[in-house]
């Protein structure tokens, strides 16, 4: 499937866009499934102020997509009819400040910054680790792992929204609860200032060897997934309940439930993500039916379906 190519409209409206543009550009290398139709555009800013430079000039109605490093990310194999803007390297800066604080760009992979700040004797951040993704989906998730939550650490974010307008809010006015932020689906975080609390280098670097250990042991690291698929209903875990469902190693094609985590699905090479998504439902009826559990997907899921 082709889009219309609009970049060429794109470039002449935005004469001092520095970023690059791409039309009809492969999604399948921006998600660790690996699967997706095409982008209509890819968009890949220099930096914050060339981000709102494109916001301003962006017609309002072509739908924009956010991109990090795609690790909780399904785009369908339709692709997706808009622009899809990922955040690079001009947004993975990191800088450790006074008073235990860590400032990180919204694209700064989540272990890289733990591990800053664990060099650095910022105790607090460990738990990143655990998450296999960027600041930005850490803010717009509240993610969590190994009893840590992003609303623990977090004292500012700042981001643009789709107008353009640069903003910045405040540990309460990110509005987070489980796995959620409430700031409009709209704005997009730039960057996050972090504050843990004095500890020992040594110390946490092996609280976060342990937890890398402790995720190699139990998830399937080294495959293409998209992470947790599902959350945790209250007082419940997703996993028991797949588990418990008899979706253990359950297929559709190359999609497969995994028989180490349950709440994980994997692309063992050649599944669609029409595949992964049919899996994931067919688990979620299942769920339902056994237990009278409606689980919720925590994997994001977007774009058009093959036509």
């Amino acid at each position: 499937m082709m889009f219309p190519d609009l970049t060429s409209e794109l470039k002449a409206e935005m004469p001092d866009l520095r970023g690059k543009l791409e039309a009809n550009a492969p999604t399948a290398p921006l998600s660790w499934f690996r699967t997706g139709g095409p982008a209509q555009v890819l968009f890949t800013p220099a930096d914050v102020d060339d981000l709102a430079y494109f916001l301003v000039h962006l017609d309002r109605t072509i739908p924009v997509l956010v991109v990090g490093l795609g690790s909780n990310l399904l785009i369908r194999d339709g692709g997706w009819e808009g622009v899809v803007i990922r955040l690079a390297k001009g947004f993975a800066e990191m800088s450790v400040e006074p008073g235990h604080r860590v400032r990180a760009g919204a694209g700064a992979p989540d272990v890289k910054v733990a591990r800053a700040a664990a060099e650095a004797g910022i105790a607090g951040l460990s738990f990143l680790r655990g998450i296999p993704g960027t600041i930005g989906g850490a803010l717009r998730m509240n993610g969590g792992a190994y009893g840590g939550e992003t609303k623990d650490v977090l004292l500012e974010a700042k981001g643009v929204t789709r107008g353009g307008e640069k903003v910045s809010f405040t540990n309460a006015g990110m509005g987070f609860t489980y796995r959620h932020s409430s700031v409009p689906d709209d704005v997009i975080f730039t960057e996050a200032l972090f504050e843990g609390r004095s500890g020992d280098p040594a110390e946490i670097l092996a609280e976060m060897n342990a937890i890398t250990e402790a995720r190699s042991s139990t998830q399937p690291v080294n495959t293409r997934t998209g992470g947790s698929t599902f959350k945790n209903p209250p007082g419940r875990k997703a996993w028991e309940l797949v588990d418990a469902a008899g979706c253990r190693g359950l297929r559709r094609g190359d999609a497969q439930v995994s028989e180490m985590h349950c709440n994980f699905l994997i692309n063992h090479g050649a599944a669609s993500a029409a595949d992964i998504e049919g899996l994931g439902e067919e688990v979620r009826r299942k769920v339902l039916e056994t237990s009278g559990v409606e689980l919720e997907w925590e994997i994001k899921r977007v774009g058009l379906a093959r036509v």
